[in-house]
Formats: structure tokens, sequence, C-alpha cells
């Protein structure tokens, strides 16, 4: 490997920033694909190139076939370096305890933010970051990117709403908000009076979670953690 693609491969992996290492198997030429640049040994086609970035998206290393070069039997093998995907939940309630544990089996580090001391402690989070800031001061803090979830569970305007705020018109790529389909339309009249689009409203998945029919803490945690999955590998679905 070049000294200036180690260089540049260790800088974004210290900033945090998505990036796959594209190796060429036939002549060792080696190039960096970010989400909005490319720097190395050779270029990609457009599919090529698109192929990579949702492959880096999708955490996905492997072989990858240039369709231009296939008679050359030409080969490339993708190698995503991304920072680790993160789960924000505001409110440090029974659902929280359920979904923090989950979360971290699936892949995710996660932060549970409460300001209410008694409820954020660490014998009811054991190995869980812990923030008690208030919601929004917490979520600007630990700056949102494209690879965080965020989900509200506490059902009380004043953490959930300022939490949403920031969320909404974050990069983040999922968004939730556990409360009734009664709760949530209170809940768009209030952020819409605060100046929130309906575009940004629009991405808030509120009743959270997938219908699976889920009453327990336990089942709660699971139908969110099985939809923030959809969204994740489906861009978008659910």
């Amino acid at each position: 490997m070049k000294r200036d693609i180690t260089e540049r491969l260790l800088a974004a992996r210290k900033a945090g920033r998505p990036v796959a290492l594209v190796t060429d198997l036939g002549t060792g030429l080696q190039t960096l694909v970010y989400e909005d640049a490319v720097h190395g040994g050779f270029g990609l086609e457009d599919d090529l190139l698109e192929e990579v970035r949702e492959r880096l998206r999708q955490d996905r290393s492997g072989l990858v076939s240039d369709p231009e070069e296939e008679e050359d039997g030409v080969q490339l093998f993708v190698q995503t370096h991304n920072p680790p995907l993160r789960l924000l939940v505001v409110g440090a309630v029974h659902i929280a305890q359920a979904l923090a544990p989950l979360a971290a089996l699936t892949g995710y580090a996660v932060t549970v933010i409460d300001p209410r001391g008694s409820f954020a402690t660490e014998s009811r989070f054991p190995g869980v970051s812990l923030h008690d800031s208030w919601p929004d001061e917490a979520l600007s803090a630990l700056t949102i990117d494209n690879r965080t979830a965020v989900v509200t569970l506490t059902h009380d305007p004043k953490l959930d709403d300022p939490a949403l705020l920031v969320a909404l018109r974050s990069p983040a790529f999922y968004v939730g908000s556990l409360g009734s389909k009664r709760t949530h339309a209170k809940r768009l009249e209030r952020l819409k009076e605060q100046g929130v689009t309906d575009a940004e409203l629009a991405r808030i998945h509120a009743p959270v979670g997938l219908d699976i029919g889920a009453v327990t803490p336990a089942e709660i945690a699971l139908s969110v953690m099985a939809q923030i999955t959809a969204v994740r590998r489906k861009a978008g679905a659910a």
C-alpha cells in the first residue's frame, strides 16, 4: 500500500469518515472511495463506483468484477472501513433496558440519554454509555452522522420534542419515537409549531417499531430493532 493511501485511510478512520479501500487484484493498484470523493491509483466507472458505495453503506467487503473488463478477468477487492453504528436512546426506561443489549448484539454502540439521575444509572444499564444532559444538548454534542439511529422513549414532550428537533435536522438514518397514533398526532402539531417541515416530520417512525403486536418492553425493543435493521438494510423501508 502506498504511503499516501495509507495516510489518507488512517486519517479517515480517525475522523470517523466512511471509506472503502478498492484494490485491483491484477495490478495491485488501490483507490479510496468516499461517499463524496475518490482518491487513488485508478478510476471507476459510474456503475461500479455506485456498487462500491453501496457496499460501503452496507458494510459489505468482498470481491467485485468490473463488467467493462470482464474478458480480462479483472477483479476488485472492496474493503470497507466504517465508524461504528450508533444507537442514541432518549429515555432510560424499561424498553431502553431491553433495547440496549439487543442493539449491542447487532453491532451498535449504544448511548442512553436521560437527565433524570434516578433512571440513567449504571446498575440499570451495565456497560452502556450514559448521558445525563438534556437530550437536545447531548445529541448535539454526540455529532449525529448517517450511521446513527435515534429513538425517543420518554413519553415526555419536554424531553422527546427537543431531541427530535435535533435528530430530524441531522443525517441520522433512522428517527423513531414511542407513542400511540393519537400521541404522535399531537407531537406532530407541536413540532410544526416549532418550524419543522412536513418532509422532516415524515422521517419519524411512529408509533416506533414494526407492527408485530408487541406488548412487553422486550417485545417492543425487538420491534424497534427490527425496524431499524429494515430501514438500514432496505434503504428506507418499513
